[in-house]
């Protein structure tokens, strides 16, 4: 049978010296940034979600969204594109009303999430889709 420490009932090494398997023990203690934001992650996902609807339905020619974040430098690195059929209907909605909606939306997603920016238009992109290359009689 193995030595253990009385204190910490952690096993002595060979040499009795513990602290490398401390060392090993609060490294596993210590969450991955992205672990540590994944409930804001799903519910972030859950409240881009309904804007993603409601945007279909009031705005020509929107598809889609998505964001990217780099959970080491959070919320700084978040952003939400917002994603267009073409760019035809892209350069519309960014010349109108449309525009103001999807940033609001964007920020009512954050806001109910708890996420603060300072300022919105920094964490939101347009783009069109492209089509995607792939097998022959696909794409460009």
């Amino acid at each position: 049978m193995g030595r253990f420490d009385r204190a910490s009932r952690l096993p002595l090494l060979a040499s009795g010296n513990m602290t490398a398997h401390r060392t090993l023990t609060r490294k596993n203690l210590v969450p991955s940034p992205k672990r540590k934001y994944s409930a804001v992650e799903r519910e972030l996902i859950r409240t881009l979600t309904l804007a993603c609807e409601a945007a279909k339905s009031e705005i020509v020619g929107f598809q889609w969204l998505t964001h990217e974040v780099d959970y080491e430098q959070f919320p700084q690195s978040l952003v939400v594109t917002w994603v267009f059929d073409s760019e035809a209907n892209k350069a519309r909605a960014l010349a109108c009303a449309d525009k103001a909606r999807m940033l609001a939306l964007t920020l009512a997603a954050f806001d109910e999430v708890g996420i603060s920016v300072s300022t919105i238009a920094d964490h939101v992109a347009f783009s069109i889709e492209r089509p995607v290359r792939g097998k022959r009689g696909q794409g460009y």
